[in-house]
């Protein structure tokens, strides 16, 4: 058997379009047939993973050295090799290898555990059909043509031509939980020419099929072309806010290196320009030497250059790189480690797949949610129904009592009550399955069901079980349905109709109207999905012409839908109203309750999502996106056609502007016909004005829906949103494999590790049991990321510059010869051992808020988005601080006394100073502080004390043990970090007070009881807010 087929998909902002012809099995074309070139198609496995064991170190090192400061450390790792310098080439290379080594075992441990979950479902069994035999192999070696048998409860392994089952109407009943959240079971029916096919002979006679209960299918698209995989997005570098400005900021600094470089190289031939300090006598030039040309003095002059950037180059600090990767590393296992976020129903915690991004949870400024499975259990259950405008509720309808007196009902009313129980008993999709047996018991019996329904609406599943559990048993009759509306015939032919009420309404004229509509808008303003039911009777003529006119309608060759349709229209008009429904569809726990939070936070959230206007609607009323005083602004496809786009736009922005000098709280609504519309590029090639204004409408909503979403569509809305103007920090997270494009789209993608697949977690950087630990991940976890990764960047700076100014000051009293001031292990060592460990701790402990605090008080998060904490003038004021501190440090006392002093004094400040700004203490953070500068002592000691015998020679022996007997060095010391911690002491003194002034006032104004606790917070981290 051939198959021939073709298929186009829309894949970003291109057409992805495929035209293949597969023979079944693999077997070769009949005779006769046109000439047939083989193609290759790639297998089925799926690849997640980044780096493979051939690419990973050539790979990993052109990512390092994009890195500004590892390819700048390189570069002068170079020029020490090359030429003569001040400075050893193991004071650069020996940092530079722990930085690299350190951050590609961290990345290659990273992608080793994408590889595991990857080979995890690569060697799934699946089982195919060969040669009439059933065989099991693994899930990668599947080949397009392969002929697949799926057993019931397990996973489609790749894109399948439906061929066949073991039902006898060659019908298969599918979840779609792993790639859309949906757990209800759409119904898929075989090829009519092959569905009467049920074992593996006749299959493999046949060369296809594909079974469900059994499910036999051809492979058709495997591995990383299944639709499932191109909807992802490619994985590209993320890189976050807190990584973009500390390349900035080393910009910066390398510009100050050139500068400083350049005016040393200019000094230092001014300086030689007398023939008197030309050179030291005993290393005066030759007559020669002072003859050369133009070109040989320029060598020179760039050799001092480059020698002078040597010297200088450890205001770079190279070791900030891996002092970051760690603290990321270590720092995510807080999160994993989190009791709080562990969820006892599916026995799993948060997962972290990638740490590199564990600030930006601190920065995020839009949420984009999925709502099935994301927000929502996505399990219905059915709440009430009102019939004649009465109301019943469930634990009362089995004994026929309801809110209203029985008694008052007269028979026409009790008529109308079982004639409206009749219809959802007809009126519905819902198979009913064959009870399984696992280990003895059946699986109704561990559900607690008399039988299992499926259905392709888990809303009809809710209403059949609620009905049979309270009224009657279960008639076994299906029907077909049209949109929303199910036409059923019985007994004295009637008709029964099934709908939203948007459907249902406009085709009745009798009944309680008013009341049941009442009823409907309070229980869709409660979150609740509604359905209403009608009737109409028909007498026997009328029923003849109704099936004459639908078998006409199905007969028809041309434009059938449209006559079908115009049928059902002629057909269901003058209903009789019955009553409405209503089924909840559960929101997930303390889901409301995050979404506040995340609002009161500052963060918008938008729901994305491919289910209609109404049933999302309800959901964000339920989950408290929207509240009953938010004014909804539609941009629907009805809308466009009763106006233009640009209308409709410029209405909404019209009445945008209006609402939001009036403080009005309002939510847009969209849907994905509309986002397609104003994404189009117009027929001048620009789609910008429409997007301008689209993203001006949102950016003054407090919530946005939006319905009806294609996989790419909900990634193209992230995107459009990423890359506006205010470029501001994007969250995804869902739970299916299509929420996949706009979890990799997103800035932070974070999946659902539920029930429903692990697609999403799988590609995801992050990924939490439940909706609801959202809250402490971003309020709590990314708050305490942010601030504690802001110190320690803005922290290395201020030490290295510290370190390195009393370098530049001292070339000036000593001719710029570029005579280092400090000793090459004090060099090497200053910031791998000697003030790494003290601020590395800093970064995993510190809590300048209680966590308790930052879960009460949301608005807290508010005070470090937008990047504060790494804002120029906060790195201003490190860098002042650091010059300022160097210049104490400088103390003339003699050359290698003098570095040795002004190394000591350069230690213990920048590490009190740590402990000055340490607000969470603990036995470890004492024990590395002083642990640190005990080791520093000793070091020096030893380093000094000891004629240490692979040594060539020692210029630091016994200068350590000189200085520290000398009366005014020590007085120098005390002295020099008392008025260089001075400055820190001032500003938190400055800062306690003005907190507690703005504690003050904020008690004195009742309407704002808790100000004062950002204000309080915003002193102790940013002086300058």
């Amino acid at each position: 058997m051939t198959l021939s087929f073709f298929l186009s998909q829309c894949a970003g902002e291109e057409n992805w379009v495929d035209n293949r012809t597969i023979y079944v099995g693999h077997r070769e074309p009949p005779s006769g047939t046109e000439a047939y070139i083989p193609q290759r198609y790639p297998d089925n496995r799926i690849v997640s993973s980044k780096y493979t064991f051939w690419n990973f170190v050539p790979k990993n090192l052109f990512e390092q050295f994009r890195r500004i400061a590892n390819f700048y450390f390189l570069i002068i790792f170079l020029v020490q090799l090359i030429i003569d310098t001040p400075t050893s080439p193991v004071t650069s290379g020996l940092p530079l290898f722990f930085v690299i080594t350190v951050t590609a075992i961290k990345q290659g441990y990273e992608d080793w555990l994408r590889h595991k979950a990857d080979n995890a479902m690569n060697q799934c069994p699946v089982h195919f059909i060969q040669h009439g035999k059933l065989v099991r192999k693994q899930s990668r070696k599947l080949r397009v043509g392969d002929i697949v048998m799926v057993k019931e409860d397990e996973t489609f392994p790749c894109d399948l031509i439906f061929l066949s089952s073991s039902r006898g109407d060659g019908t298969c009943f599918v979840t779609t939980a792993s790639l859309d959240g949906e757990s209800s079971h759409k119904t898929y029916y075989a090829v009519q020419d092959t569905k009467a096919f049920h074992n593996e002979q006749d299959i493999d006679a046949l060369h296809a099929t594909i079974e469900f209960f059994l499910v036999s299918g051809v492979a058709i698209y495997t591995g990383m072309e299944t639709k499932m995989a191109l909807n992802y997005q490619s994985k590209s570098q993320k890189r976050s806010a807190v990584e973009k400005s500390m390349n900035v900021f080393l910009i910066v600094y390398l510009c100050i290196l050139i500068s400083k470089a350049i005016i040393n190289t200019a000094l230092k031939y001014v300086w030689q320009s007398d023939p008197f300090r030309d050179e030291p006598w005993y290393n005066q030039k030759t007559e020669s030497e002072r003859k050369r040309n133009l070109v040989w003095k320029i060598t020179v002059a760039f050799t001092d250059f480059l020698a002078f950037m040597v010297l200088f180059n450890y205001i770079i600090p190279v070791s900030m790189y891996v002092t970051v990767e760690m603290q990321k590393f270590l720092g995510s296992y807080f999160l994993t480690w989190d009791e709080e976020m562990f969820d006892e129903d599916t026995g799993e915690g948060p997962l972290v797949n990638t740490s590199d991004l564990n600030e930006e949870l601190g920065q995020v400024e839009y949420v984009f949610t999925d709502k099935t499975g994301t927000l929502t259990e996505n399990n219905m259950e059915f709440i009430e129904c009102c019939i004649e405008g009465h109301v019943y509720i469930p634990h009362v309808i089995c004994n026929g009592q309801i809110l209203h007196d029985y008694k008052t009902y007269d028979k026409r009313e009790k008529w109308r009550e079982e004639l409206f129980f009749r219809a959802l008993c007809l009126c519905h999709t819902v198979q009913v399955k064959e009870d399984d047996n696992i280990d003895g018991l059946k699986k109704a019996q561990l559900s607690g069901r008399s039988c299992v329904y499926i259905s392709s609406s888990p809303d009809e599943v809710a209403l059949v079980e609620g009905i049979q559990r309270y009224v009657c048993n279960l008639i076994k009759i299906n029907f077909n349905h049209f949109k929303l509306r199910i036409l059923s015939l019985l007994g004295d032919i009637f008709l029964f109709c099934k709908g939203a009420d948007s459907s249902i309404f406009p085709r009745v004229t009798e009944g309680k109207i008013d009341q049941i509509r009442s009823r409907v808008e309070r229980n869709a303003v409660e979150g609740l999905r509604t359905l209403c039911v009608a009737y109409k009777k028909f007498t026997r003529k009328e029923y003849d012409s109704v099936c004459k006119l639908l078998q006409n309608a199905k007969l028809a060759l041309h434009d059938r839908e449209k006559k079908l349709a115009e049928a059902y229209e002629q057909i269901e008009k003058d209903l009789i109203l019955l009553g409405a429904t209503a089924v909840e569809d559960q929101l997930q726990e303390k889901a409301a309750d995050t979404i506040e939070a995340l609002q009161k936070a500052g963060i918008k959230v938008w729901v994305l999502t491919g289910d209609k206007m109404e049933t999302a609607a309800a959901t964000c009323y339920a989950c408290k996106l929207f509240r009953r005083n938010t004014q909804l602004l539609e941009l629907t496809t009805k809308k466009i056609e009763e106006q233009s786009l640009h209308d409709v736009l410029f209405d909404l922005s019209k009445t945008v502007l209006k609402l939001s000098t009036d403080m009005q709280d309002y939510g847009l609504i969209i849907d994905g016909a509309a986002l397609s519309l104003i994404m189009k590029p117009r027929e001048d090639g620009s789609s910008g004005n429409y997007r301008e204004r689209f993203l001006e409408i949102c950016r003054n909503c407090s919530a946005v829906l939006c319905c009806r979403m294609a996989p790419l569509q909900k990634a193209q809305i992230v995107k459009l949103i990423k890359l506006s103007k205010e470029h501001p920090i994007t969250l995804a997270i869902g739970d299916g494999a299509n929420d996949v494009s706009m979890i990799l789209e997103a800035h932070v993608g974070i999946g659902i590790t539920g029930k429903e697949g692990r697609q999403a977690a799988r590609n995801s950087d992050y990924a939490i049991p439940k909706f609801k630990h959202l809250k402490k991940m971003l309020l709590v976890h990314g708050h305490f990321y942010y601030v504690r990764i802001s110190e320690l960047v803005q922290y290395f700076f201020y030490k290295n510059v510290c370190f390195i100014f009393p370098q530049f000051l001292y070339q000036f009293f000593c001719g710029f010869s570029q005579q280092p001031l400090y000793d090459t292990a004090y060099l090497t060592l200053y910031n791998i051992s000697f003030t790494s460990l003290p601020i590395l701790l800093y970064s995993l402990m510190e809590q300048h808020v209680s966590t308790e605090m930052l879960k009460r008080e949301p608005s807290l998060y508010r005070d470090i988005t937008k990047n504060a904490l790494l804002r120029w003038r906060v790195f201003i004021y490190w860098t002042f601080l650091g010059l300022f501190d160097a210049v104490v440090f400088f103390l003339m006392f003699g050359n290698w006394t003098f570095g040795t002093l002004v190394f000591t004094v350069l230690v213990f400040t920048v590490t009190l100073k740590l402990a000055l700004d340490t607000h969470y203490w603990t036995w470890i953070n004492h024990f590395v502080i002083w642990g640190s500068l005990l080791f520093y002592v000793i070091f020096s000691l030893l380093w000094g004390g000891i004629i240490w015998p692979f040594l060539n020679y020692q210029r630091m022996y016994y200068v350590f043990m000189q200085m520290l007997s000398s009366g005014p060095a020590w007085l120098s010391i005390i002295l020099l970090i008392t008025v260089s911690l001075l400055p820190d002491v001032l500003k938190k003194v400055l800062c306690r007070q003005f907190s507690n002034l703005k504690t003050l006032i904020s008690v004195r104004q009742l309407s704002m009881p808790l100000f004062c606790i950002p204000c309080m917070y915003k002193t102790i981290t940013d002086p300058f807010q």
